[in-house]
């Protein structure tokens, strides 16, 4: 029997059988009855798939239909629609990126026992990361300066938000939190002792070149004028591939200037730049190979983002502490159970004891 002689109902099984959008739209176009059965179930075709692919659906419309005008722990629901699943893709796709970027980040002092996630892990990396996401869209804006962090008001939205989730999906959130964290520290804003042992991993003969680290290492310093000024006249090996030619010396540029200083200088950088979104870390990521690039993306957003770090991780330990009637062991136990493993995107789905003492926080 030819495919298209199969009873409509079954070929809706197989629209919704598909686990993406665009195998779904490359289906519809194989026959004009394919097309004529998807167009009369498009918009539920498409949620379906949607959900399999990009979901939570709920979780990532909460974000898309986000404004300042709302409380952000108030849940929205809006009907499913053509210009919904164009956000949802393209919002999608970011949390997909991170899915494919967790195992390298994960286990990347465990190598050996590094693996492909599970259909279920990249559904809570999906959740986390849309939550993670909401958060700062609702709190790490213009609206929330640093002297608003300690404000009594401002500490209760925030908690409100995470009070909606969980403490096993927080663990996941932390998680996620985590692996950003790291992508901000190694790649968007590596510190000196970064910046060192990937200059000497390339060139390993210490008579080479001199390491000379710039002290203005934070966000509100000047852009260094190396990086532009000279632009025009870097050979055009280092302007062909900028992610390894910015550990390469020349006459006008200087690889220890792109290190964001070490220690508690570094910290506070990072914790900063963790107010972006996935998105823009992603962004700066893959398009702001130096320094430099870094500081003017920054620049442009605007005086509130310097010297204020991100509030989640304060705002996850007060949470944390209600849950548990105000113990501060409990902290320390959250953070050792997502640290170790037993909980958070990876978790033990046999950790019985973590998943009783979750559920009772």
């Amino acid at each position: 029997m030819y495919l298209g002689d199969l009873a409509t109902e079954l070929i809706e099984q197989i629209f919704i059988s598909c686990t993406t959008v665009e195998s779904v739209v490359a289906l519809s176009s194989t026959c004009h009855r394919f097309h004529s059965i998807y167009s009369s179930r498009k918009l539920s075709v498409l949620a379906n798939v949607a959900e399999a692919q990009y979901g939570p659906l709920h979780d990532i419309t909460q974000l898309l239909t986000h404004n300042d005008s709302q409380f952000a722990h108030v849940p929205r629901s809006v009907p499913f629609s053509l210009a919904l699943l164009a956000q949802i893709v393209r919002t999608g796709r970011v949390a997909v990126r991170w899915a494919n970027i967790y195992p390298f980040k994960k286990w990347k002092l465990d190598s050996e026992n590094r693996r492909l996630l599970t259909s279920t892990e990249r559904y809570r990396v999906r959740r986390a990361i849309y939550r993670l996401w909401l958060f700062t869209a609702a709190f790490h804006t213009p609206y929330h300066p640093r002297h608003t962090r300690a404000n009594p008001t401002m500490q209760h939205e925030r908690t409100m938000l995470l009070h909606n989730f969980s403490t096993i999906q927080l663990a996941e959130m932390a998680d996620m939190h985590a692996i950003m964290r790291d992508v901000v520290s190694s790649n968007v804003c590596p510190s000196n002792g970064t910046i060192a042992r990937k200059f000497r991993k390339r060139f390993p003969d210490p008579a080479d070149h001199q390491l000379v680290f710039n002290m203005n290492i934070h966000l509100n310093y000047p852009i260094a004028a190396d990086h532009y000024t000279h632009a025009r006249s870097w050979p055009a090996a280092l302007l062909s591939s900028p992610f390894h030619a910015k550990y390469r010396a020349t006459p006008h540029h200087e690889p220890g200037a792109e290190g964001w200083g070490d220690d508690i200088a570094h910290y506070y950088v990072v914790q900063d730049m963790l107010k972006l979104s996935p998105e823009q870390i992603l962004w700066l990521k893959e398009n702001a190979p130096y320094k430099g690039q870094v500081q003017a993306y920054v620049k442009e957003l605007g005086d509130w983002f310097e010297n204020n770090g991100e509030t989640f991780g304060q705002t996850l330990e007060l949470v944390i502490c209600e849950r548990d009637g105000g113990l501060e062991d409990a902290i320390g136990l959250f953070w050792d159970a997502v640290g170790c493993g037993r909980a958070g995107v990876t978790k033990d789905e046999e950790d019985e004891e973590w998943r009783e003492e979750g559920e009772e926080w």
